[in-house]
């Protein structure tokens, strides 16, 4: 009965009991002691913590939350609704942040697939925006927003040479605008590729604060990335890296991270005719940072599942786990995705191993925060339960 316990969401503290407990070390039996959005102890025994809402955690396993480090949730309802989508960007200043929002149904239903931290990544062309980081609760922005400019987003395009050509323009550009504001005021530059605003919110790229991420697929483009990185001194990370194995120890030496997807092998396309199911496996042998993203907003939900097949392709079960954990939160700078004492409550208690497709999510919490796992799916399935007869009358979501 101890999931009736959990309806107390805004009880100031939490002690979550016998669960096995993935840690940075390994995974322990041991208690978590949740007080307001921090975890405060984690072991065996932990004192002071009787009058907290008790979890029994027997049987199950606690980890930290998912982390989808690629995502449209939060700027997508309806694929092919226009007015539900929100995801252009138009340019290095266009910050998603301001079109995402928190109530999307879509939110719950990745919600209960153990994801609780999200980047919110814009489309386009050119270098295209800002992504945000959200946790996935709150009714407002205000509310899920945690980091509202984490990174830049680009795609190589069907010409490499063009693109770099176009990129390094810009780059030269905005290092010339930073120099040179005062005469740029006067107009007493020459002109310049793209509008002031561009330029200035290019800053924390060149500064080495903020990276850019670059869809690439293709070997060849991922060693042009990898010359023109170093050239502009800039942080890359590389989307899709379908051919990534094959210039492996050339991204580890240059310390550029990659986000793939590991059901890209073989032949998918023109450039990913070297692609194999072993490609994590393979680049995380030889030392590069592996993240998993989903690039989606409805499939986000499946990220654990991809996570899995990857660990069938040949990758270490453990470097699968943290590859949507803790990996996506180093490369990207996020406080998120670790289960220790001061970190964020991100927690998810799950029925078995969650890189398991029959494993389901048991408990979660946001920010210390218990969230009921009800969605627009749980709704219908329990509006239409008990056919034939009449359906039960729509209970409105409420917001976490």
């Amino acid at each position: 009965m101890w999931l009736l316990m959990l309806g107390s969401a805004l009880a100031e503290c939490t002690l979550i009991r016998g669960a096995d407990v993935v840690l940075p070390t390994g995974t322990k039996s041991v208690d978590v002691l949740v007080r307001g959005d921090e975890i405060k102890r984690v072991g065996k025994d932990i004192a002071g913590a009787e009058a907290c809402v008790q979890v029994d955690g027997t049987d199950k396993i606690l980890t930290t939350g998912l982390i989808d480090a690629n995502t449209s949730l939060g700027l997508i309802e309806v694929n092919l609704e226009g007015g539900t989508r929100d995801t252009g960007g138009t340019g290095p200043s266009t910050r998603v942040v301001d079109g995402y929002n928190p109530l999307s149904s879509v939110i719950p239903v990745t919600r209960n697939g153990g994801i609780t931290s999200a980047l919110a990544v814009p489309t386009g062309g050119g270098i295209r925006g800002q992504s945000a980081l959200v946790d996935l609760a709150g009714t407002t922005q205000a509310d899920a927003v945690v980091d509202d400019a984490v990174a830049f987003y680009t795609g190589i395009g069907s010409s490499a040479g063009q693109t770099l050509a176009t990129l390094r323009i810009q780059l030269e550009d905005a290092r010339l605008y930073a120099r040179s504001k005062s005469a740029y005021d006067r107009a007493q530059l020459r002109d310049l590729s793209l509008p002031r605003q561009d330029l200035a919110a290019l800053a924390p790229l060149l500064d080495g604060d903020m990276p850019l991420v670059v869809s690439a697929d293709r070997a060849s483009d991922i060693e042009a990335l990898l010359r023109f990185a170093d050239e502009q001194d800039i942080r890359i990370v590389i989307d899709g890296a379908a051919e990534g194995w094959l210039l492996a120890d050339e991204l580890a030496a240059a310390d550029v991270a990659v986000m793939l997807n590991p059901f890209v092998y073989g032949s998918g396309s023109f450039d990913q005719i070297h692609g194999r199911e072993d490609n994590a496996a393979l680049l995380h042998a030889a030392g590069v940072d592996v993240v998993f993203a989903s690039g989606s907003a409805h499939h986000s939900r499946e990220l654990r599942q991809t996570a899995g097949n990857a660990v069938r392709g040949g990758l270490d079960h453990q470097a699968a786990f943290q590859a949507i954990t803790s990996t996506p939160a180093r490369v990207f700078g996020l406080e998120r995705g670790v289960l220790e004492a001061g970190e964020v409550a991100n927690l998810v208690l799950w029925s078995g191993d969650p890189l398991e497709v029959t494993t389901s999510v048991e408990a979660l919490w946001i920010r210390g925060k218990n969230i009921p796992l009800r969605s627009r799916h749980t709704e219908l399935r329990d509006r239409y339960s008990d056919l034939p007869g009449s359906p039960v009358a729509p209970v409105p979501l409420e917001a976490p």
